[in-house]
């Protein structure tokens, strides 16, 4: 089997070079970081279970005609995806009080905000990700003011979607973060949702009993953060609840393998 150059590693995926000029391979990893890596733990599954989640979401995000980076699913750990430039923020959208939120405004967690708010951070480990303002992010050129425009606009979608799949199958969501990217088809240049959408990026509660269903069971030590997760995907219809998930270490698929049914 041909190994894949590495273009990038993050906290919680490897990025290699794809099969064709364009693409990627994201491999989805079992580590659990939280407080810009100073709490970090292997947790087996947990990267089998984001990348199904994700590929769900993505998949059905494009049928509705959201952009986003997803080609398809590899296997079990891997997404074949579109290369893009990432725009170096992240974007929070808030429908409830938790979180950071809360520390600042000294809000109650739980409390249904007046609006769904949006937020931007630099995306820089190094700073902790700090909160910016669009003044900041067009003066130092991370994005123009029409790019910000696109991302808002799309942003305000992907919360639309996502609010309404989820409580579908019971779950209420309470915020999440989406990273965003540039993407050339030909001469045209469009901005499109990348990264990946799962329980690791969202905040999600049960509607009934606000059980935690998110990485904060990692962050607060509550345990059961496999298990939580499965259940998403349970009822997301993915896999059957509960079932175990685990799955093996970086091995990389050839150009010739089939996506993984």
């Amino acid at each position: 089997m041909k190994k894949r150059r590495r273009i990038y590693e993050g906290k919680a995926k490897i990025l290699y070079e794809g099969p064709e000029p364009g693409t990627l391979v994201q491999f989805f990893k079992d580590d659990a970081t939280a407080f810009n890596k100073k709490k970090h733990d292997i947790i087996d599954g947990k990267g089998v279970l984001n990348n199904r989640i994700s590929e769900h979401i993505f998949t059905q995000m494009t049928r509705i005609g959201i952009p986003n980076h997803l080609i398809k699913r590899l296997n079990m750990r891997e997404q074949l995806i579109k290369e893009v430039e990432i725009i170096p923020i992240e974007v929070i959208v808030r429908n409830v009080a938790a979180g950071t939120l809360c520390e600042r405004l000294g809000l109650t967690e739980g409390e249904v905000l007046p609006r769904s708010i949006i937020e931007f951070c630099y995306k820089k480990d190094e700073l902790n990700d700090p909160l910016v303002a669009e003044e900041h992010i067009t003066a130092f050129g991370w994005a123009s003011p029409q790019e910000i425009d696109d991302i808002m606009a799309l942003a305000i979608r992907v919360n639309d979607f996502l609010s309404g799949l989820f409580a579908g199958i019971g779950i209420q969501l309470i915020d999440f973060k989406i990273e965003l990217g540039r993407h050339w088809e030909n001469d045209a240049m469009r901005i499109i949702v990348a990264d990946e959408i799962s329980p690791d990026s969202c905040r999600l509660w049960d509607m009934k009993t606000n059980k935690k269903m998110d990485k904060d069971r990692f962050r607060q030590g509550l345990g059961g953060l496999v298990d939580a997760y499965s259940e998403v995907a349970g009822r997301l219809g993915i896999i059957p609840e509960n079932e175990p998930q685990r799955g093996s270490g970086p091995v990389l698929v050839s150009d010739n393998d089939k996506t993984e049914e």
